[in-house]
């Protein structure tokens, strides 16, 4: 291949990335009904570019969806494998969860995307991936009696999209703090009340 074909290649992959991390902004700001020229100026980009991309807005929503849980599988993969308990995994993967206010973008995506999640080809393995890291994750933390027993991996998905509210004049990392800080206290097993 040549390096004029790569170029355009890796122009194409640039232009497809910054499309999509427009979008996933744009539509946790404004919801998935903002006109497709607005996602193409937040990304730097013609509208042309965009339709070339992702000819419809189905397509761009489905598009936003697989890259949004791709980060999630690798999010839960990399706490999985460099952290050196399942529970240190699950509290660095629940706090990334939230930092990145993965609750406002899945609001945001809405039902529609929620579907294809569980019908579309292209999605099913990336979510199943993600299902299987969080369902490790929780048995393992159960196992070494770091996690409440009574919590199962619906419980931990759910959490993933806290919406952290800031207080007047406290940072959003401070909220995201006092609310992790509550979240994973309730996950932890209690001290046996007899003793």
């Amino acid at each position: 291949m040549s390096p004029t074909a790569d170029r355009l290649r890796a122009d194409a992959r640039s232009n497809r990335d910054q499309i999509v991390n427009a979008a996933l902004a744009v539509f946790r700001e404004r919801g998935t009904e903002v006109p497709m020229k607005e996602i193409a100026d937040r990304a730097g980009v013609g509208v042309g570019t965009l339709y070339r991309r992702f000819p419809d807005r189905d397509a761009l929503l489905v598009g936003t969806a697989q890259a949004h849980l791709e980060r999630l599988s690798d999010l839960a993969a990399t706490a999985w494998r460099e952290e050196r308990t399942a529970w240190r995994g699950m509290r660095r993967f629940l706090r990334e969860c939230v930092e990145m206010q993965l609750g406002a973008q899945s609001s945001a995506i809405g039902p529609a995307v929620h579907r294809a999640m569980h019908a579309d080809p292209r999605l099913i393995d990336v979510r199943a991936a993600v299902v299987d890291l969080v369902t490790r994750m929780t048995a393992r933390a159960q196992a070494d009696g770091d996690l409440r027993p009574d919590i199962g991996p619906d419980d931990i998905s759910l959490l993933m999209t806290v919406q952290v509210y800031t207080r007047e004049g406290e940072s959003y990392p401070d909220a995201v703090d006092r609310v992790m800080t509550i979240m994973l206290d309730g996950l932890r097993p209690q001290p046996d009340s007899a003793n």
